[in-house]
């Protein structure tokens, strides 16, 4: 097989303990099967890529783990779904902190239509931290983790819809590192930004990596070869419901894959 993916990273495989983890997992909206029979293990600060065609469940598996699909009248989960270990569908579950554990970026950057300081500052003044000097100190250091402090830091008091489409994306990464949290999911992130932009992007989710979970969703092949450590190839079945395929370390996966199929998805054979 000739699958040429040099760009392939050479990061160890993290060693660490499991971070995420579905079991038997079934997602259903009403009558149809979005998801069957899921199960797999997503090591700690790591990056992860789900990759797949179109149509496969890829964002709806995504979202299992902030539990967005319960927002779609309809929606149902069998099996389990965990973070270290707890399964974040049992009844007694606090979705709200969830979410704050579990943040989200999505395909679109969608800033607030507020001053930068603001949209940074939203989230940890939700839950309770007010004081200016404190919320300051938690923008900037947001604002420099996600590598745009140097760029805003003159404009903190302009309006972020201002900013330029990578930028408003990087502000939304802050936004959710303003919070805290321990889990970080990206619905095709640099799907709408130009080449330059995306490479920041990579390069900011290798960097956050170090510190933080990140699952990300893409069609593109060469960022999943590029920034990620596991990769997880799913596909339909006849009956539309997205099935996992292959999953293993992004270099096996792209360079020696077990199953046929995945080799031709990620030859542009399909898909």
């Amino acid at each position: 097989m000739s699958l040429n993916y040099a760009l392939l990273n050479e990061r160890t495989i993290p060693k660490n303990e499991t971070k995420l983890k579905t079991e038997k997992v079934n997602l259903f909206y009403g009558a149809f099967q979005a998801l069957r029979t899921i199960s797999l293990d997503i090591p700690k600060q790591s990056i992860t890529a789900i990759i797949g065609p179109s149509g496969c469940g890829k964002s709806s598996f995504l979202r299992l783990f902030n539990r967005m699909n319960d927002l779609i009248i309809g929606a149902r989960v069998d099996g389990a779904v965990a973070i270290d270990d707890i399964n974040i569908y049992d009844r007694d579950i606090d979705v709200v902190e969830l979410r704050k554990r579990v943040g989200m970026v999505f395909q679109k950057p969608n800033p607030f239509p507020i001053s930068v300081f603001e949209n940074v500052a939203f989230g940890p003044r939700r839950h309770g931290r007010t004081r200016h000097s404190e919320l300051a100190d938690i923008v900037e250091h947001s604002l420099r983790q996600a590598a745009l402090w140097d760029e805003v830091k003159d404009k903190l008091g302009q309006s972020a819809l201002a900013l330029s489409g990578g930028q408003q994306q990087r502000l939304c990464i802050a936004r959710v590192l303003a919070v805290e949290p321990e889990v970080i999911l990206m619905d095709e992130p640099c799907s709408a930004l130009d080449p330059i932009a995306t490479l920041k992007i990579e390069d900011l989710m290798r960097s956050l990596s170090d510190d933080y979970t990140i699952v990300i969703v893409t069609h593109n092949m060469q960022q999943a070869a590029r920034v990620s450590d596991m990769a997880a190839f799913l596909m339909m079945e006849e009956d539309r419901a997205g099935t996992l395929v292959e999953y293993g370390p992004t270099s096996q996966l792209f360079t020696n894959p077990k199953d046929k199929r995945t080799e031709d998805y990620i030859t542009g054979r399909f898909g």
